[in-house]
């Protein structure tokens, strides 16, 4: 049985970020002119506010980069298919659907986040490593688990319109390849299971129609009655159990 740590996710998030914001922090220390300095930016300043305020931007925005290195994004869009083609509108609310989707992320990028924190934060925290060299580190098992489920079409796409060398191996792809391509892909795929999960539901608001109308029921719209029969349905056959399973399985293949 598995036990969901809450602080190794705190720790793994705060060592993202520390590696990625470590070399710009060390520019409050010294008194010569800062220098910003992240992946594929550098940014010379000349006072020290406009530095914190590119740092500050930089870290508002790691959560969604991070995020959007996921099953995060599948999860989620699954979920907003599934409420869709229930009729609930609003049942599940988004808050629950938002957490229940980053819990099943944490517990999916398991094994990920500890081979980030072996190969990367340990030692960077046991200053072994300096803060590129976590960043790198920690760069491998994310592009490995993203290139599992990025489709060759989508990496092709994005290496043509670099123009970068085609590499020898997928492994050699930059993570400005890797992410938008992934992301892209998770797209695709969370449509055709969202669209999957659509069709027998469709059935049923087809099937309500048809009869209110043949019944002559128009004052009474068809949606009010198939929406109970949809949830009724659901319940019975253990939906929430068999979207997650398979959700989750799509991981494994």
């Amino acid at each position: 049985m598995k036990v969901f740590r809450g602080g190794a996710v705190l720790r793994w998030m705060a060592g993202a970020a520390l590696c990625l914001a470590g070399p710009a922090l060390s520019t409050f220390a010294s008194g010569q002119q800062n220098v910003l300095q992240m992946p594929g930016i550098s940014v010379r300043t000349e006072s020290t506010p406009i530095t914190i305020i590119l740092l500050l931007t930089f870290l508002t925005l790691l959560p969604a980069i991070l995020l959007s290195m996921t099953p995060f994004v599948r999860i989620l869009i699954i979920f907003h298919f599934l409420r869709q083609a229930l009729g609930t509108q609003t049942a599940p609310t988004n808050q629950t659907l938002i957490g229940l989707a980053l819990f099943l992320t944490y517990f999916l990028m398991q094994p990920v986040i500890g081979s980030v924190r072996k190969e990367a934060l340990t030692p960077y925290e046991h200053g072994k490593i300096n803060a590129w060299q976590a960043l790198d580190r920690s760069a491998v098992p994310m592009r490995q688990f993203m290139l599992q489920y990025t489709r060759e079409k989508d990496l092709a796409l994005f290496l043509e319109m670099s123009k970068e060398p085609r590499p020898t191996r997928p492994e050699d792809l930059s993570m400005s390849i890797v992410i938008p391509a992934y992301v892209i892909s998770e797209l695709k795929t969370g449509f055709q299971i969202g669209a999957v999960l659509f069709l027998p539901f469709l059935v049923i608001d087809l099937v309500t129609a048809s009869v209110t109308t043949s019944v002559g029921m128009f004052q009474l719209p068809p949606v009010v009655i198939s929406t109970p029969l949809k949830i009724l349905l659901f319940v019975v056959v253990d939906g929430w159990n068999l979207v997650i399973g398979s959700l989750l399985r799509s991981f494994h293949v």
